[in-house]
Parts: C-alpha cells; structure tokens; sequence
C-alpha cells in the first residue's frame, strides 16, 4: 500500500477542490528554498463535528518560513483534525517536512505531508504542497493518532507512525517515507494512546541510548509499553502498570 499525493496549488485561501492544498505567499521577497521554521493549525471549525479531540478540528494550517514568508494552507471537504502539525527532516535533505493529520467528511483520516517544492511560475520560486497522503481509513468519524517519526530500524530512511483508531482497531502503523512516497511496512494489534475527549495523545517516540521506541498503551489502557521495530519484528518492553500521563512523560524521559 502506497501514499503519493498529487502537487495541487492554488492561490488564494478558500474555495479548492476536495482534498487539494490552497497555498498563497502572505510575505514576499523570501529566498528561494527558505526552511519551514513552524506550522500550525489555524482557523477552528465544527463544521465536520467529530468531537473526538476538544477543540482539535480546523479549516487552516499556516507555515513560517525563514525570512519571514508566510504562507497558509486550506482545505475543503476535509479538517485537520489533530494537536499540532509535526515538523521533521523525513527525506534527509536538512529542511522540514510537516506532519499533519486531516480527516475527509466521506472518508475520515489520513496522514498528509507537506513540503516547500519549487515551482517556477510563483513570485518566491517555491511553495507549499501535498507530497504524500496514506489513504485515508475509509469511514467518516474514524480517526488516527501521531506517534511519531524516525528512523525505527536503523537503515538510514524514516518512518512514520501513528495508532489507527486508537478507540476502535487499536493498530499501530507504520509507515516508510522514501523519495516523497509513504509506504506501510509494518502493523502491530492492541495498543492505543489515546481516549476519546482528551486534548493531547499519550506518549511518542523515544530513544533511551539504543535506538528508538515507541511508548504506548496496550488497548485496555492496563500496561504501559516500550515497542522496538527492527525493520522485520517487533520488541515490546513492559514498563508497568501505570498508563497516567505523569507516567508517559517519565517514560518519555527515560525514567520508565
């Protein structure tokens, strides 16, 4: 299963086609190639109303660039609908990348990825666009839960995994992002991190001093885990019985 998602630009906020990005320069004069120095999502909206993450749905994501461009993605048809965009360096290249999380109105979630391509008939040179999308789970109200990125086993390409309806499925997904294209390597059953009505998600990814893990819960919310992925199997660390987000965050910091 691949994710590549069509370049579509536009230049104004508001009024594009379904699933496509709508991106205009607020700032010009940026040099060509500026780094994304931040996003975030803007513009909240009811308008889909799934209420799984208070106050976690919106109409518009924005993009600081150096220099001082700015730069504002909307959408139609879907939301994102997510805590905060995540940017990472997924294609090596020493700029960001921007993680974020929308979810179709007849479709539900998907993970989308942003990045500053070149394109020559804009005023900067660049601008922001869609390169890659998982497809998204297929049912309207279904929703998926960051939990981070890196390069889990090791060979030098990262990847990307969130907690496939973290109330529903409770499958962990991984997914590889190479040449601008994601592919899912790999899934693992019964863990979740997070509840339907809290505003954040529970643990991410660490790295104790031998590689990244991803911390999270099993389904019944009973046992915290530590989940190593070689690039073939699964490693799952016991780290005990307290699923609190006090405990999260020390597992987080390495003291779990």
């Amino acid at each position: 299963m691949t994710g590549r998602a069509p370049r579509l630009l536009m230049r104004l906020w508001g009024c594009c086609t379904r699933g496509a990005l709508l991106a205009t320069a607020l700032v010009a004069g940026a040099p060509v190639g500026a780094e994304i120095e931040a996003a975030y999502y803007d513009i909240p909206t009811d308008q889909y109303g799934h209420g799984v993450l208070p106050g976690g749905e919106y109409a518009a994501l924005g993009f600081r660039l150096s220099g001082g461009r700015e730069i504002g993605a909307g959408t139609s048809g879907t939301v994102y609908e997510d805590t905060a965009p995540r940017l990472v360096d997924l294609d090596g290249d020493g700029t960001n990348e921007v993680i974020t999380v929308v979810s179709y109105f007849d479709r539900g979630a998907a993970l989308r990825i942003f990045d500053e391509v070149k394109t020559d008939d804009h005023p900067s040179g660049t601008t922001i666009a869609v390169v890659a999308e998982t497809p998204p789970i297929g049912t309207p109200f279904r929703w998926l839960a960051v939990v981070g990125a890196a390069d889990l086993d090791g060979d030098g390409i990262m990847e990307i995994a969130y907690v496939d309806r973290p109330h529903l499925a409770k499958t962990l997904r991984i997914w590889r992002y190479k040449d601008a294209v994601l592919n899912q390597v790999a899934t693992f059953d019964n863990v979740t991190n997070h509840r339907i009505g809290e505003p954040d998600i529970a643990g991410g990814i660490r790295d104790c001093g031998s590689g990244p893990e991803m911390v999270v819960a099993t389904g019944n919310w009973s046992t915290l885990l530590a989940i190593r992925w070689d690039g073939s199997e699964f490693a799952v660390t016991d780290l005990g019985r307290d699923t609190t987000r006090p405990a999260f965050a020390r597992a987080m910091a390495c003291a779990e």
